[in-house]
């Protein structure tokens, strides 16, 4: 069983172009524009309107998180935010947690910035944590999120059928997974 004080000590992770370190106040810049892109909200289905002092607010809060991690994404080259990747909803009984990535806007988008964090953050999160399962949601519509979480392991588990209600069209939600054992190419 997975202790639950998991993230006392949030860890930086570093790839060959990025460092993902611990989201926190610096980070609202970045964020907020990245709140701001149409395509970024639709494709995390974010229906939600954030006004600048709530997003402060959250950010202050996530160091000192026990039970999930929260990282910017920053480009190591030039210090650039390019969107945030978490690991949430850890169940340490089960030795599981969800997953999620927003990239800041369609400018970094085919990349490979996701591939690489999420790589990074999988290989922490079986490697160092010990954890046996990851699990995420992508939506119907965002195929190229789907490619690159193949590309990492993750696997197809089911489908919750019009999951989400986006500008008058329901969508379908894939549920997919990894397993410590499983291979990550």
């Amino acid at each position: 069983m997975i202790a639950g004080n998991l993230f006392a000590q949030q860890s930086t992770l570093t790839t060959d172009r990025l460092r993902l370190e611990p989201l926190g106040p610096e980070h609202f810049d970045g964020m907020w524009a990245a709140l701001q892109d149409p395509e970024g909200r639709r494709l995390t289905g974010t229906h939600a309107v954030f006004a600048p002092e709530q997003i402060r607010s959250w950010l202050q809060t996530r160091a000192g998180e026990v039970d999930r991690a929260d990282w910017a994404i920053i480009r190591a080259e030039d210090g650039v935010y390019l969107g945030e990747v978490v690991l949430n909803d850890l169940d340490p009984d089960n030795e599981s947690m969800g997953f999620r990535i927003a990239l800041s806007s369609p400018k970094v988008f085919g990349q490979g910035y996701g591939t690489e964090a999420t790589r990074a953050v999988l290989s922490h999160a079986f490697d160092d944590l010990g954890l046996h399962r990851i699990e995420l949601e992508v939506f119907e519509f965002n195929p190229r999120a789907q490619r690159v979480y193949e590309k990492c392991g993750f696997v197809v588990e089911g489908r919750r059928r019009e999951a989400l209600h986006w500008d008058g069209e329901w969508t379908d939600a894939i549920s997919m997974a990894v397993l410590a054992g499983d291979a990550r190419p």
